[in-house]
């Protein structure tokens, strides 16, 4: 199958060599470009917990001076694996479900223990702070890198796209679905995707896409790329 994958490189590497290793065509076309923005200064010692809802998070924030012992919460495995990269020490993972996560955070972490940190871009699907805040947390949230839509894309590739439209797209955020809805109005695309099916995170993701005629529409969780090639 020809599968479209639509997140940053750095986010996408590991299931482009995947789906290539299963004999699929794989077609990268990033719908965000991804910026570290300034936060204010923190002392990390303040907290006794830190979560994180995507790898960028970690990797705009300036972990040097963070005690890798304390307790780090991630969303799921590709976070997980940042986290571990740079030395953090105590991880738990949800499935790439923020409700998951919340749900690990009050099984593994007392609201007495002290303060959380929250580390995310400017535009998030799920707030998870005031719900851990509801449950009696103490959670700072600090936004350290925000997402930009790509606007331009090189004409060489839009025409090799028109040529042979993918039976499979991947969107992973409300703002990379704005970003892909424009693409295919400004590239005059909009009639070509009857026999794609699209993948998406969450339905505040797929509802922006719905103008479109697709195939078929699913909803999945990251981690489940994979199985959701045989539902189709």
């Amino acid at each position: 199958m020809h599968i479209l994958l639509t997140r940053p490189l750095e986010d996408n590497l590991e299931m482009i060599l995947k789906f290539q290793s299963l004999g699929h065509e794989v077609t990268h076309m990033p719908l965000l470009n991804i910026e570290g923005i300034k936060y204010e200064d923190l002392n990390f010692f303040d907290f006794k917990g830190i979560i994180f809802t995507s790898s960028n998070a970690i990797k705009f924030l300036d972990t040097k001076s963070i005690d890798k012992k304390t307790n780090c919460f991630c969303v799921g495995s590709a976070t997980e694996s940042k986290a571990k990269s740079i030395g953090f020490q105590n991880v738990i993972a949800a499935n790439g479900n923020v409700n998951n996560l919340k749900e690990l955070i009050l099984q593994n972490f007392n609201s007495a223990d002290g303060k959380l940190l929250y580390v995310s871009g400017e535009i998030i699907s799920n707030d998870l702070d005031q719900k851990l805040i509801s449950e009696g947390y103490n959670v700072k949230r600090i936004i350290n890198y925000k997402a930009n839509p790509v606007e331009k894309f090189n004409d060489k590739f839009i025409e090799k796209l028109k040529l042979k439209i993918p039976e499979i797209v991947y969107v992973y955020s409300q703002n990379s679905a704005i970003s892909f809805l424009n693409l295919i109005k400004n590239y005059e695309l909009v009639n070509l995707w009857m026999d794609t099916n699209l993948m998406c995170i969450g339905e505040k993701t797929s509802a922006v896409l719905n103008e479109i005629k697709w195939k078929k529409i699913f909803l999945f969780n990251p981690g489940e790329e994979e199985f959701l090639l045989y539902k189709i």
